[in-house]
């Protein structure tokens, strides 16, 4: 317990009652001591008070004020982060045998992907697309519903999440995720890929000097935003056993939904670029689905965080920079120190890399006619 008075005269009138000031051992002593004082402290009010009318203390007001910290724990709760720290890479932590396995299980689902979805002799990918475009002859009707399929697919199943790792466990919930919307996400890159020129020509301003180099570095932005659940790819492999992570620190400071803020990010500058209706088509259904995924996400983060994530959220905010221009979010000085690890410097290797692959990309969607 700590005890603190504020006197509303001078020091030396004080003093002159009788009381002398506790040296700073009294506050650091054993709880009975501590009790004995304050008793004592007590007294010097009362003959304070009961003194003299013409004293100059009277009608003075004393204040006292009490603060009770029930327990260190609460206080750093109170006071500290509730969330984790994101992109949290220890060396020494990881196990060579997990990165084995993550290989192996990397290597076997592009395997699988391959043969079952994406090779036209063997897959299905194709039927799929074809049974897609059949429902119309409009790119960006078609587009729209392939963006569609996969958000309910998706969304759907994220949704579902607590109740199917219940029924089947955490790794096979991830495997049956996984299995269902990889295919799809393909599928809709693919002809995203195929038909981004087929649309009506809106816009044509790739010729404008500088606007390039803009998008580009709009693009490279996005995807820091856009993959914050590669923080654990062991998860995402379900090498580790998956779970559903409170964020709070990184990317998070500045908005509390990055992967919305990186689609819009990379929907506008391709937008901007492309300037048809097949790319507006597309831009307005990844952003739809992104925008229900910030009220899904909020929901499934409530309900299995509680009031940690009513914390968070307080503190957060979806509109980027918002929390900290308002004075909720509070940048450390070191902030950037939290960008300096390897899940960023990973996402930077994988961003530049699928830039200049760009071409190889391209050429085997065409392949594929889908």
């Amino acid at each position: 317990m700590a005890a603190s008075v504020v006197v509303s005269t001078s020091v030396s009138q004080f003093f002159n009652y009788g009381y002398r000031r506790p040296s700073l051992s009294s506050f650091s002593s054993s709880n009975s001591f501590a009790k004995t004082n304050l008793k004592h402290t007590s007294q010097c009010f009362s003959n304070l008070l009961r003194s003299n009318s013409k004293s100059p203390l009277y009608g003075r007001q004393f204040i006292v004020r009490t603060s009770i910290k029930e327990s260190e724990n609460e206080s750093e709760k109170e006071l500290g982060f509730v969330g984790e720290d994101s992109a949290v890479f220890e060396l020494g932590e990881q196990k060579i045998s997990s990165w084995v396995y993550f290989t192996a299980i990397l290597g076997v689902v592009l395997y699988v992907l391959n043969v079952a979805w994406i090779d036209n002799s063997t897959g299905y990918g194709k039927a799929f697309i074809d049974a897609v475009s059949s429902l119309s002859d409009s790119h960006e009707v078609v587009m729209l519903i392939l963006i569609l399929i996969f958000a309910g697919v998706h969304s759907g199943l994220a949704s579902f999440r607590n109740t199917g790792e219940k029924l089947i466990g955490e790794r096979p919930f991830r495997v049956l995720f996984a299995g269902i919307s990889l295919p799809l996400a393909v599928s809709t890159i693919v002809y995203f890929i195929n038909h981004r020129y087929d649309g009506l020509q809106l816009w044509q301003v790739q010729d404008t000097p500088g606007l390039h180099q803009l998008l580009w570095l709009s693009n490279f932005i996005s995807f820091f935003f856009l993959y914050p659940s590669t923080f654990n790819l062991l998860e995402v492999a379900a090498v580790d056993k998956p779970k559903l992570h409170l964020w709070e620190t990184g990317i998070i400071r500045i908005t509390r939904h990055p992967q919305m803020v990186g689609q819009v990010i990379w929907c506008l500058a391709h937008t901007i670029w492309i300037g048809n209706s097949v790319a507006v088509a597309a831009s307005f259904g990844l952003i739809a689905h992104h925008l229900f995924g910030v009220w899904n996400g909020d929901r499934r983060l409530a309900i299995k965080f509680g009031e940690d994530f009513e914390s968070v959220k307080s503190r957060t905010s979806v509109v980027p920079f918002a929390a900290i221009l308002d004075g909720r979010q509070k940048l450390p000085k070191d902030f950037y120190k939290e960008f300096l690890r390897l899940p960023y410097l990973t996402i930077t290797a994988l961003t530049l890399g699928a830039y200049f692959a760009h071409p190889l990309m391209q050429a085997a969607s065409f392949n594929l006619h889908w």
